[in-house]
């Protein structure tokens, strides 16, 4: 194992996260958004699928960190970009820049030249750490939020345009449209098994709450939804639209008001991910969202796709002046 690790408290261990762990990197994870935001994020299968990013290599890309009694208390990855997760009983001991003194010294190993990291405005004490470090922000996202006491209404789609939930063997169209319509500005294509990890094979992906539209047959556009366990909620993760099939001036993001279909009655709400803080961001009150967070993070290039409500920054990991500003993917980096 590298000794890139600094040394920790005592009473604290570190070693790399396998395959085994991810139950309890999960519960780690969502413990922390339980206290920031009094409920859970994330689940198992974007925890999954985040250690599976091309290029990780969990024996030096990963950290964990355990306490005496074995319990995991942190952990950290860093791959293009980075998490550092603190459990909240265990921080304000040094763990959390440990950890991010390592991501950075593992980013400086393998060449990298900036380091990315998204964090909620919520979490000022990362915060601080993070522009204490030089990092500068690079994007603001958002979590957007649609109580549904009942079942909204489903609008008429566009004339010419057919709606129908996704379906076995859409897979493949699907991320076709999404990763052409984030290809505009995204500087990293997705391939289909890596883009399938986060969306149509995760165990949360729901397709009977995912809509396709289709114009003479052709795919032309998509809403991929979640339906997060344990918390009620559905979670629209991806929306892209064909250019040719766009308003003009709108690119894609998973705007609510491009939603033809949401979760059935009973769930408790629907959250939507923007990236982008445009035109769509002033869109979603009329369509019944609501901000109910807004996260700040430190990202290392542009991408495309949606996350939380963060505001990115970026830290140069070698000599030269900090880096500006750029544009996130689905949650940060690809």
């Amino acid at each position: 194992m590298s000794d890139l690790m600094p040394e920790l408290p005592p009473g604290y261990r570190a070693c790399p996260t396998t395959a085994d762990d991810l139950g309890d990197v999960h519960r780690l994870v969502t413990a922390c958004e339980r206290e920031l935001h009094g409920q859970a994020h994330t689940d198992l299968g974007r925890v999954a699928a985040d250690l599976a990013r091309p290029g990780l290599v969990p024996e030096l890309d990963t950290r964990q960190i355990h306490d005496r009694a074995g319990q995991l208390v942190a952990r950290a990855w860093v791959n293009r970009r980075s998490e550092v997760d603190v459990h909240p009983e265990h921080r304000g001991r040094g763990l959390g820049g440990a950890l991010l003194d390592w991501a950075e010294a593992r980013a400086r190993q393998t060449g990298g030249a900036r380091i990315v990291q998204t964090v909620p405005d919520s979490d000022r004490h990362a915060v601080a750490l993070l522009r204490s470090r030089g990092y500068e922000p690079m994007v603001t996202e958002w979590l957007l939020e649609f109580p549904m006491p009942e079942e909204p209404a489903v609008p008429e789609p566009p004339a010419g345009i057919t709606v129908r939930p996704f379906g076995p063997g859409d897979e493949h169209d699907a991320h076709r449209v999404v990763e052409d319509a984030f290809d505009e500005w995204q500087q990293r294509r997705q391939s289909y098994q890596e883009w399938a990890r986060h969306t149509v094979d995760r165990p949360a992906f729901a397709p009977a709450m995912s809509a396709l539209a289709l114009a003479d047959g052709q795919l032309v556009g998509v809403a991929l939804a979640l339906d997060l366990p344990d918390t009620g909620e559905g979670r629209i993760e991806q929306v892209a639209i064909r250019r040719d099939h766009r308003k003009p001036g709108h690119r894609p993001s998973p705007a609510p008001h491009r939603v033809p279909r949401l979760p059935p009655a009973g769930t408790a709400g629907v959250h939507a991910r923007d990236a982008l803080g445009d035109r769509r961001t002033r869109l979603v009150p009329e369509r019944g969202y609501e901000g109910p967070a807004q996260f700040h993070g430190l990202p290392e290039e542009p991408a495309g796709r949606a996350v939380i409500n963060h505001e990115r920054c970026r830290r140069r990991t070698r000599g030269g002046r900090r880096g500006a500003g750029g544009r996130p993917e689905s949650g940060g980096v690809p």
